[in-house]
């Protein structure tokens, strides 16, 4: 028994230490996207069922001896595509949807062993279960989830603050190596302890309940709890990650709770108490709804946390269920493949579908109206002589009210978004909204990404290429063009397209070269916006992550560059690097500036940008400003450079701000971030 736990706990710990660590080391290439770990969690998710699969057929096709050879030779095989570094070869083109290539970065580099990892839990209970005489297991699926939620937690504290990614994949590596070797000695010794194999072979006819029909609703019904969870936890997951950061710890905090009520729902049934839980749901989905909108940075110390609250009740209420509709040992094999399909279902609804079949996420809105429902059936399903009592009955029908109340709230909410919108679309990098509305007097067209501003212009003609927003003539970038724009035509390169407000200082003569990775963003920007038609000044759009086109490109001798690369609150990490600085400097003229946005609600980034400067040996100030007339909002900018005179200038007079760096705080790399340190509400 301590040889089958500690081979579990093993293969639990690397299964869920993996996630993230190969997905920061594959976000650079696809943007920073916070959709990025979504679609990894689908990889992931899918990898689980095709590892209960394999561990399903194994067990019940093979004889012990064959088990055991089979899944030792596939081990040794696994040990060939160490170490876990994804090859660049699977970067994406410009315009492309990423979602297959991130899939193919994941499958060459960590594919078979993730599969493996994934079979062991499920293939050593087997075992176990075998040569115990049909004894149930299900202690160590919570030891499993045990593993799993100790190295989620220990990758933010202990692994991503202190190491880089290759020293990261490398120490991975080799804890896979040794763990194949335990668990081909645990195969070999389980199968030399098999009973005869007439006890090992089973059917459906086994099963706890022999109706077939009654089985194929038990089915379902794994399915579908497990399917409603995983898609909570991933529409939690993208919400917090779009409009705070797409970084490891905002991953492992909702995926560390999800995995404790598998872990508490499993482990015994004195955790999970009908009477205690289901009643909060309905508070709890109440939250997950309410909280969908933008929330002010003061807000965020009490939001995130009573938004995990919520998702860990609807989580514990699904697993709940799922825990007492557990089968016997028969069917191991068959309720964990059941599992994870549902797990896989959820991601691929959010991941895949939803970004294809839906303008808005509303597969958040669905999830959040069908948990309810589903945990009516269950309970009507395995409570009937508890609903034939009058106070039963009246508790079924109230939660069934409450159920309508929240429906309605959610079509209202979301016939409102699409009602208001002229613009609504999505993909693969997230969901734009353009709607036209008065403010003060004004009547201007707006652009959203998500619950985030990404750009206003004024319908009035006599207004339209006024520079709004964090772009005003009185922002850090409004300064910089008017200290520069004396000496002539410029030459002005711009990180992130958004509008295209920026346009509206392009002057004749004047060359504007603007940087976007989705390119949704520039069909709106060119269809919904005239500030790039308007524009007299040669403008050019590179299609592409930013930094992947300008390492390819000769240098563009731009006079100033602007990085105002943000999806949602989120900032890609790879654009504040020691080394996407270098490429920066390469294509900025020895006298130009470089203007990094870094207003956020969330994170602390100008003592990165200051770091990155200093490293380059340049000057670095910050520079804000209050809103204003005419759609200008307050910004902060971090300016950038040797110019002589710049700084000095009379524009920035009492405007320049010092930038204090933390103690102890490294600048930033390609191999090392850590984005706990600049997090605002983790000061």
């Amino acid at each position: 028994m301590l040889l089958f736990g500690i081979t579990i706990l093993c293969s639990a710990c690397l299964l869920f230490l993996v996630q993230p660590l190969v997905s920061k080391l594959i976000l650079p290439w696809f943007g920073g996207s916070a959709a990025v770990w979504i679609t990894c969690m689908l990889f992931f998710q899918t990898g689980l069922l095709l590892g209960y699969l394999y561990a399903h057929t194994l067990a019940r096709r093979f004889t012990p001896k064959r088990q055991a050879m089979i899944h030792a030779g596939l081990m040794l095989l696994s040990l060939a595509v160490l170490p876990i570094l994804p090859n660049p070869m699977w970067q994406p083109r410009p315009g492309e949807d990423p979602i297959w290539r991130v899939f193919g970065a994941l499958a060459t580099c960590v594919g078979l062993p993730y599969i493996l990892l994934s079979s062991t839990s499920p293939l050593v209970q087997s075992w176990y279960s075998h040569r115990h005489a049909g004894a149930l297991p299900y202690r160590y699926f919570a030891l499993s989830n045990a593993g799993s939620l100790a190295a989620l937690l220990a990758y933010p504290v202990f692994v991503e603050p202190y190491l880089t990614g290759h020293q990261q994949a490398w120490m991975w590596s080799g804890g896979f190596a040794l763990f194949a070797a335990l668990c081909i000695g645990t195969a070999i010794i389980a199968a030399r302890g098999f009973p005869p194999p007439s006890r090992l072979v089973s059917t459906l006819a086994d099963a706890e309940i022999p109706d077939s029909k009654v089985a194929a609703a038990r089915l379902l019904l794994w399915l579908s709890l497990a399917a409603c969870a995983s898609t909570l936890l991933l529409t939690v997951t993208n919400l917090l990650t779009q409009n705070i950061a797409p970084m490891p710890l905002l991953w492992v905090l909702p995926l560390g709770l999800y995995l404790l009520t598998f872990i508490l729902c499993f482990e015994s049934d004195r955790w999970y108490r009908r009477i205690v839980f289901l009643p909060l749901v309905f508070p709890a989905l109440g939250c997950l709804a309410k909280f969908t909108a933008t929330v002010d940075v003061d807000q965020l110390i009490w939001v995130v946390p009573l938004l995990l609250v919520s998702l860990f009740v609807c989580c514990m209420a699904c697993h709940g269920e799922l825990a007492r509709l557990k089968p016997a040992s028969e069917q191991l094999t068959t309720f964990y493949l059941a599992l994870s399909a549902g797990g896989a279902l959820g991601g691929l609804l959010v991941a895949l579908l939803a970004p294809r079949i839906f303008p808005d996420t509303f597969e958040h809105a669905i999830a959040c109206v069908l948990c309810p429902v589903l945990l009516l059936v269950v309970f009507r399903r395995e409570s009937r002589r508890l609903l034939q009592a009058n106070f039963g009955m009246s508790l079924w029908l109230a939660a069934g009210a409450a159920t309508l109340l929240l429906t309605a709230y959610e079509v209202l909410h979301t016939a409102g978004d699409i009602r208001n919108a002229r613009f609504q679309a999505r993909n693969f990098y997230g969901a734009l909204r353009v709607k036209d509305f008065t403010d003060e007097k004004l009547r201007v067209r707006q652009l959203s990404h998500g619950t985030i501003v990404h750009g206003i212009q004024i319908l009035d003609p006599d207004l339209r290429h006024v520079a709004t927003t964090y772009y005003s003539r009185d922002s850090g970038i409004g300064l910089t063009w008017q200290a520069l724009e004396k000496q002539g035509p410029l030459r002005m390169g711009v990180i992130g397209l958004g509008a295209g407000t920026l346009a509206a200082y392009g002057r004749g003569g004047d060359t504007l070269r603007f940087y976007d990775i989705n390119p949704l963003v520039v069909h709106t920007a060119k269809t919904q916006f005239t500030f790039l038609s308007d524009c007299p000044a040669h403008v050019d759009i590179a299609l592409g992550d930013a930094r992947l086109s300008m390492a390819r490109e000769p240098s563009q001798r731009f006079d100033i560059l602007v990085i105002d690369a943000f999806s949602g609150d989120a900032v890609p990490v790879h654009l504040l690097t020691r080394e996407a600085f270098q490429i920066y400097w390469r294509h900025v003229k020895p006298d130009g500036v470089i203007a990094v946005h870094v207003s956020n609600r969330y994170l602390n980034l100008p003592p990165v940008v200051m770091l990155a400067a200093r490293d380059s040996g340049r000057r670095a100030h910050l520079v804000d400003n209050d809103d204003g007339p005419n759609e200008a909002f307050s910004s902060i900018y971090v300016l950038v450079s040797n110019r002589p005179g710049f700084f000095e200038n009379a524009l920035f007079k009492g405007r320049l701000r010092p930038i204090a760096i933390p103690r102890g705080m490294r600048p930033w790399t390609d191999d090392f971030s850590n984005l706990w340190r600049i997090l605002k509400f983790g000061e």
